[in-house]
């Protein structure tokens, strides 16, 4: 990886944010947390600073990019997002991150819009998954819509004035049915989800993938003790509050013991998540434009960076 990638310690990379201004208050940091999350104003100057300076400066040259290619062909340069995909295993953090990423991007001034969507829109409705024997395996790669989700990037970068997504309820645990979000031209469109930098299993003829359509990519990467025991701690605190809500999917594990809550997230992790990271997720992490390696402490340590 070390001939590929450009490395940085937390140190060298928060000296990478030269003048960015700090655009978000506390109050706002809060409201942009997941749970469990422990990102401080600190974490965002030194980590994502200098992130939102560097892809501003590729935004920018991506736009000129294209208004040279259009005065080349005579015509008007169609408004084309620019794409970044946000990939990393259950409980990383990577809600938070892309969160955080589009509230600072918007920021900038060449490209106040930026939109957000999550691949668990894309993801076959449950009855789908108990016709197809996989429903143990939401979040594996067969579980999605990929042809759909194909259509909505394709569609998105062709230049469409507006693309509709599906939506999910993490509450009820399944598509909403009738219910979609309209993206309508973003500058920036960041697009988070644990497998979108996958390609083709061995074997399939696939010739299209999710991440041909990204202009960024980053890998929110951790060791995998560290994430599993933050997956407890999440899962100790939905326990506490959204399991509590009677049209919760998972409204059965609301009674559990702490002993109970704690066995029931081990086993979860082992036989679903930890098993999806192994074999689908972690292996494309060196597919990525950058990787953010947290510590234990959910703080970033170090930075690699794709060389051009």
């Amino acid at each position: 990886m070390s001939e590929r990638y450009v490395s940085f310690d937390r140190t060298q990379w928060a000296d990478l944010r030269a003048a960015t201004p700090m655009t978000l208050r506390e109050s706002e940091l809060g409201n942009l947390r997941g749970i469990n999350e422990r990102i401080d104003l600190d974490e965002v100057a030194a980590v994502y600073l200098p992130l939102t300076r560097l892809l501003n400066l590729y935004v920018s040259a991506t736009q000129n990019l294209h208004k040279v290619s259009a005065t080349f062909l005579g015509t008007l340069a169609a408004k084309v997002p620019y794409v970044i995909g946000v990939a990393g295993s259950v409980a990383v953090g990577k809600s938070t991150f892309a969160r955080i990423l589009q509230a600072l991007l918007a920021r900038w001034p060449d490209h106040p819009k930026v939109d957000l969507i999550t691949t668990d829109g894309f993801l076959h409705p449950n009855r789908v998954l108990e016709e197809r024997g996989i429903m143990n395996r939401k979040g594996f790669p067969e579980s999605y819509d990929t042809r759909e989700l194909l259509r909505f990037l394709r569609e998105l970068k062709s230049g469409r004035a507006s693309v509709e997504a599906p939506v999910y309820s993490h509450v009820v645990y399944d598509i909403v049915d009738g219910d979609r979000v309209t993206v309508c031209q973003p500058d920036i469109l960041i697009l988070e989800g644990l497998n979108v930098l996958q390609v083709g299993a061995p074997g399939s003829d696939a010739t299209e993938f999710v991440s041909d359509y990204f202009d960024f990519s980053i890998y929110i990467d951790a060791e995998e003790s560290d994430i599993e025991a933050w997956y407890v701690e999440r899962f100790l605190s939905l326990r506490d509050s959204v399991f509590q809500d009677p049209n919760s999917f998972f409204r059965h594990y609301a009674h559990l013991t702490q002993e109970e809550a704690v066995a029931t997230a081990r086993f979860i992790w082992k036989e679903i998540n930890g098993l999806n990271l192994r074999e689908n997720i972690e292996p494309t992490r060196d597919r990525a434009s950058l990787i953010l390696r947290k510590g234990r402490d959910h703080r970033v340590s170090d930075v690699r960076l794709r060389k051009l």
